[in-house]
């Protein structure tokens, strides 16, 4: 049975340290940030990068998905979760 986007970004949060949500929503900018943290895009914390940028970094970093500039406005789509999902499963925090 596949997984639905609202279950692996849940699964992402947990596999970073964060809450599972129980409504359908993006990642927060403290998500992405510690979605960064765990894949080593190093980011700035104090303020926080912009929800684009910290996207375009995790992109990057994994490698293995599209770092199309244009991309970073959108979330990610369900092929994106499913890489990053997989990438953080192979190599926990």
């Amino acid at each position: 049975m596949t997984r639905t986007v609202d279950e692996l970004r849940n699964e992402i949060r947990l596999a970073v340290g964060r809450y599972e949500r129980i409504e359908s929503t993006a990642f927060t900018k403290e998500s992405l940030a510690a979605i960064c943290e765990a894949v080593g895009d190093e980011i700035e914390t104090n303020p926080l990068p912009p929800k684009s940028q910290m996207r375009a970094g995790i992109r990057s970093t994994i490698g293995e998905l599209n770092d199309d500039p244009d991309d970073a406005d959108r979330p990610f789509r369900k092929a994106e979760l499913e890489i990053i999902e997989s990438v953080l499963r192979e190599d926990p925090q």
